[in-house]
This record gives C-alpha cells, sequence and structure tokens, in this order.
C-alpha cells in the first residue's frame, strides 16, 4: 500500500517536471492514453453482454477519471504538489462525513477546515486562487470517482471496468492534448518521461493496492491512502524543491489525522 501511494505521489512529481516540455493537456494525454493501452492489453475486456446503463456508468467513471487527472496537473502547475493533494483529499473526507452520518465526522470536517484554512495563510506569498480551485475540482473529481468506481465493479468483472473507463478518459483528454502540445507528444524522451508517469501514477499503483487489499483489512488500506497529501508533500521537496513553511507542514498534518480519523470512524449503523 505504502508503495502504491509514494508511485503515485513520485509521478505526480515527475508529470510536474514534464509540464515546461509537454503542457499539462499533453502529460494528462500521455499518462491517460498509455494507462488504457497497458490496461487493455492486460485485461482484454469483454465488450458484449453489456446494457445501456452499464455502458452510461462506465462512461461517467471515465469522465470523472479524465476530470480528476486534468484538474489535479492543472493545479499542480500553479501550487506546490503538497498542498493540491492535501486539497484534493478534501473529497474523499467529505464523502466519508456524509456516509459516516455521525457526530464524530463533523469533528473531522472541521478539523480538515481548519487545515485548509492554515494552508492559504502559511504562504508569504498566498497560494494561486486558481490553482487551489482546480484542486477544490480535483476533489470533486475524486469522490465522483470512488462512487463510480464502486458502482462499475458490481457490473463489470475484474478490473475490465477500469480498462474501459481509462479508455473513455484517454479518448477524451487526447483532442486537447494534440491540440495544445502537437507533434510534441512524439518525441522521444517526452514519451518515455509520460510512459514513466502512466506506470507510476496509474498501472503500478493499481496493481499494488490490489495486492494490499488482498493482505490487509480495507479500513486499514483506506487509513493509509489519507497518507497522501504527506507523501505528495516529501515527493514535491525531494524531485520538484518545493519546501513547505511550518504552518503548511502542520496544516497538511491536520487534513491527514482528519482523513484517517474519518475512515475509522466508518458509517453509522442503518437505524
Amino acid at each position: 500500500m505504502l508503495g502504491g501511494a509514494l508511485s503515485v505521489q513520485f509521478g505526480a512529481a515527475v508529470a510536474a517536471s514534464l509540464f515546461p516540455r509537454a503542457g499539462v493537456a499533453g502529460v494528462v494525454t500521455l499518462r491517460l492514453v498509455i494507462a488504457a493501452v497497458v490496461l487493455l492489453a492486460v485485461c482484454r475486456p469483454r465488450l458484449r453482454g453489456y446494457d445501456r446503463r452499464d455502458w452510461l456508468v462506465v462512461a461517467a467513471f471515465g469522465v470523472a477519471l479524465a476530470g480528476m487527472n486534468g484538474l489535479i496537473y492543472a493545479a499542480i502547475e500553479r501550487i506546490p504538489l503538497g498542498v493540491a493533494v492535501t486539497v484534493e483529499v478534501l473529497g474523499p473526507l467529505v464523502l466519508s462525513v456524509v456516509a459516516g452520518r455521525r457526530p464524530l465526522s463533523w469533528l473531522w470536517a472541521v478539523l480538515a477546515l481548519g487545515g485548509v484554512v492554515l494552508l492559504g495563510r502559511g504562504s508569504v506569498d498566498g497560494l494561486d486562487p486558481v490553482g487551489v480551485g482546480f484542486a477544490l475540482g480535483a476533489a470533486a473529481m475524486w469522490a465522483a470517482y470512488i462512487v463510480l468506481s464502486a458502482r462499475t465493479g458490481t457490473r463489470f468483472p475484474r478490473a475490465d471496468g477500469l480498462a474501459l473507463a481509462m479508455t473513455v478518459a484517454a479518448v477524451l483528454s487526447l483532442p486537447l492534448g494534440v491540440a495544445a502540445s502537437g507533434t510534441a507528444l512524439l518525441d522521444p524522451g517526452i514519451l518515455g518521461l509520460g510512459a514513466a508517469v502512466a506506470v507510476l501514477s496509474s498501472v503500478l499503483p493499481y496493481s499494488l493496492e490490489m495486492l494490499a487489499l488482498r493482505r490487509m483489512p480495507t479500513s486499514t488500506f483506506a487509513v493509509l491512502m489519507s497518507l497522501g497529501p504527506a507523501i505528495a508533500t516529501v515527493a514535491g521537496y525531494l524531485v520538484l524543491g518545493q519546501a513547505l513553511g511550518l504552518v503548511q507542514v502542520l496544516a497538511i498534518v491536520l487534513v491527514v489525522a482528519a482523513s484517517a480519523g474519518a475512515v475509522r470512524t466508518g458509517p453509522a449503523a442503518p437505524g
């Protein structure tokens, strides 16, 4: 699980280093297209036997994937990686609080809100509001991704739904990537780094998470996922040289604690 989390965040750091050469839309396109090709080759999903509702669900899942990837990369271009991922994790956190329906769940929401407020105050120059807006959009898409991933899993066997949704996301992003970056996407160096981003951010973490879920309870898995902002902060510092102030680090710790607490609280028993 930790290996998967490290892979995702360091993959995002590599992607950010590629932005000046290929642009945000180009990097998103490379990640989604290469990941889709790999998943289709590995899963070889069947296309028959599904009704209209099944295809609508997988299409919506693909839209969520494309939106989540595009928005978080647009945010990373404008604000530090650790800050962007901290704001993004608010999506799953809000989803956990709403599903929890417990008084304690709202405590975690308040704690997370305090962390986000500190993020804005912890920078001398302040945070780019457009970048924060993109990160909030990514948070909403991540929440949608969680809901649609569960629905897709009940309708498609194995990882077939993920492979098909990734293909939808790749098709949606391709025109934007080509329009923004053109033939730069075919440059061997950019293509190689794009493949590294796809493997680090999609193929490898999905595989490692699948193995982890076979060996640990789902609750433990979810708590470890909440470490994403902390790992992103380390990746941003090591790969991109993005050092954060003490107040911002404290803010990220608050959001991580709130996310872990919300998951551990769990949903209320049906009454």
